[in-house]
């Protein structure tokens, strides 16, 4: 028979063999939320491409330099603003430049010379120094100085008409009239004209308008191109 004392003993024997309690596992930190909307770095790369994909397609249409604040040379300084250093921006400029020389040389070709230093002048601001405007520039005072050379009043009564610029670009009613009152001057004296125009589509119709106006009459001259429109008048030989 066992003791009570010794149930005891029993008792907290078996107490003592009781495992412990499992400790909670240790979970790691929450990782911080990622914000909803694009980095500020982000952002600047989406602008920088809109800013390229409108320069080229400005590029495209011609719009090189205007209108202001919406053409291709625009728009690529805003890429340069925003990413300094930019390639593309930089070697799009480049472009511009070559087009505004190329449309000087097309100019000067049809001896068109104000509008072609006019276009030089452009692509100076955009790039100054740049050896293919200086080139073209120089060509341009060449053929300005050769004009000047071939074109000269000889022999006795030999007289200068200028022709106005804006009603001769215009082929106004005031350009035809003007024309006119020439022709029948130069049919009335027997007189020999040079028609100095910017192109030879401007002096053709030039020529055209002389004739017209004299019906049944010769009028004898010649097309020489220059930067100031003008007839010269000779005595006929």
């Amino acid at each position: 028979m066992v003791s009570v004392s010794g149930a005891l003993l029993l008792t907290l024997a078996a107490g003592c063999t009781t495992p412990p309690p499992t400790p909670a596992p240790v979970l790691p930190p929450p990782e911080p939320s990622r914000p909803a909307g694009p980095t500020p770095e982000e952002i600047r790369e989406r602008t920088v491409r809109h800013f390229l994909q409108r320069a080229e397609e400005a590029q495209r249409e011609g719009f090189i330099t205007m209108p202001a604040g919406a053409s291709a040379y625009d728009f690529y300084l805003q890429v340069q603003q925003l990413d300094p250093g930019n390639t593309q921006a930089a070697a799009g400029i480049q472009t511009l430049v070559m087009q505004l020389v190329e449309q000087a040389r097309d100019a000067l070709r049809q001896r068109a010379f104000g509008r072609a230093g006019s276009l030089l002048n452009t692509a100076d601001q955009i790039a100054p120094g740049n050896p293919l405007s200086k080139e073209v520039r120089s060509q341009l005072q060449r053929e300005q100085r050769r004009a000047e050379q071939d074109i000269a009043l000889e022999g006795p009564g030999a007289q200068t008409v200028t022709l106005p610029v804006a009603p001769l670009t215009a082929r106004s009613d005031e350009m035809v009239q003007m024309l006119k009152s020439v022709a029948e001057r130069i049919r009335a004296h027997d007189l020999r004209v040079i028609i100095v125009a910017r192109n030879d589509a401007e002096g053709r119709w030039v020529y055209s308008q002389l004739r017209e106006a004299v019906p049944g009459y010769r009028v004898r001259g010649d097309i020489k191109l220059g930067n100031a429109p003008r007839l010269l008048l000779q005595k006929s030989q």
